[in-house]
């Protein structure tokens, strides 16, 4: 099991190169059944990861452009009639995948935005009064420019929640972008870059994530960065913020080959699990990672 996702890790790391860290979180929210938003300047590799998740992981794989003209049919599907049947036939739109791209999420206006919280939460949609279910698995991943540059619609509180994680990658230390530079092009890599799990092997190791053990003490811990963030933040991590650094932290314990989930592990995940949740725009977000790693310096392991 540990060699299987060490082997995915190695793979994305061809690719993302200098990145293990943040390679190694995106696969944790993954494991976890959550969905992911990459935060960064364009050009430092946000899609590619994605290309590179999608393929290793040997998933059905869509990518949506995210434009301020989008429409929520143009990612739903809509009902078409059909003349000869005499009646609507539904025409899934690209969101029906296992693995769906949404690149730069924030380029959408807020209504288009809003078409994702139904799929991410329920794993289904609902059009014209029918619920459509989702592929299985289903993982967005989301990428997303700073609030600062031009055309960008900042993403609402309840949408961001949506979001197990958020990561930035950053440029790459010198090393890592002189293998960059003298070696093959990335999306000649992409073609040739192998399945390393399926789908099947994926459900199982989710389903193994679940049966992590987390002691009473893990949970006290836990629950005390809840509350600890409620009182420092003007809403805090709401019950979801919880689950979801449950989750995460039982993701991370699996990677590292243990059973039970350790302090250590919540605090890997920690930041990015919280920090989106404790701020939105440019400013507040480098706040809300500021006090995401500060709730974590200073609330006690019991």
């Amino acid at each position: 099991m540990k060699t299987r996702i060490e082997a995915l890790v190695a793979q994305v790391s061809e690719i993302i190169v200098g990145k293990q860290d943040a390679v190694r979180l995106a696969i944790s929210c993954v494991l976890a059944r959550g969905h992911l938003l990459i935060e960064d300047l364009p050009g430092v590799g946000k899609t590619t990861l994605s290309q590179a998740l999608a393929r290793s992981l040997g998933l059905e794989f869509r990518r949506i452009q995210f434009t301020s003209d989008l429409l929520p049919a143009d990612i739903l599907g809509n009902s078409i009639y059909d003349r000869d049947r005499q009646r609507f036939t539904f025409h899934a739109g690209p969101l029906f995948s296992q693995v769906v791209l949404i690149d730069e999420v924030n380029r959408a206006t807020p209504k288009t935005q809003s078409a994702l919280l139904e799929a991410m939460e329920e794993n289904h949609v609902t059009i014209d009064g029918v619920t459509h279910p989702l592929p299985a698995p289903f993982f967005v991943l989301a990428t997303q420019n700073p609030q600062h540059q031009v055309g960008t619609f900042p993403l609402p509180e309840s949408q961001l929640d949506r979001f197990l994680m958020r990561i930035e990658l950053g440029v790459p230390d010198r090393a890592a972008e002189r293998v960059m530079l003298l070696g093959k092009d990335r999306r000649d890599l992409m073609r040739t870059l192998p399945p390393v799990m399926n789908a099947e092997a994926l459900a199982d190791l989710q389903a193994r994530v679940r049966t992590v053990h987390t002691s009473p003490a893990l949970l006290d811990y836990l629950q005390d960065l809840l509350d600890a963030s409620r009182r420092r933040h003007r809403t805090g991590l709401s019950p979801r913020a919880g689950l979801a650094l449950l989750h995460a932290s039982q993701a991370w314990a699996l990677m590292q080959g243990r059973e039970m989930v350790l302090p250590e592990d919540l605090q890997a995940v920690g930041a990015s699990v919280m920090a989106h949740r404790l701020g939105q725009d440019l400013e507040s977000a480098e706040s809300g990672r500021a006090l995401a790693q500060s709730l974590l310096r200073e609330v006690a392991v019991p």
